[in-house]
């Protein structure tokens, strides 16, 4: 399991790559680099919040994972 650091670390580095994403986009469609920077910034706003707690939920499901195997045996 991912400790709470370690998701909101990933939350941080995934909203700067999709901020940047989104930013180029609008810009390549509207050509305002003022506009595109708050649409970026905007879209990261209400996206971190959702992102972060959709990574702490998964910590609490168990499909998919493979039990920890211990490093010895007795």
């Amino acid at each position: 399991m991912d400790g709470t650091i370690r998701s909101l670390s990933k939350a941080i580095s995934w909203r700067v790559v999709a901020t940047l994403i989104t930013a180029v986009i609008v810009y390549l469609l509207t050509g305002e680099l003022d506009f595109a920077a708050k649409v970026g910034l905007a879209d990261t706003a209400v996206k971190f919040g959702a992102y972060f707690a959709h990574e702490r939920l998964w910590n609490r499901i168990r499909f998919g994972r493979v039990p920890a195997q211990p490093d010895y045996s007795i």
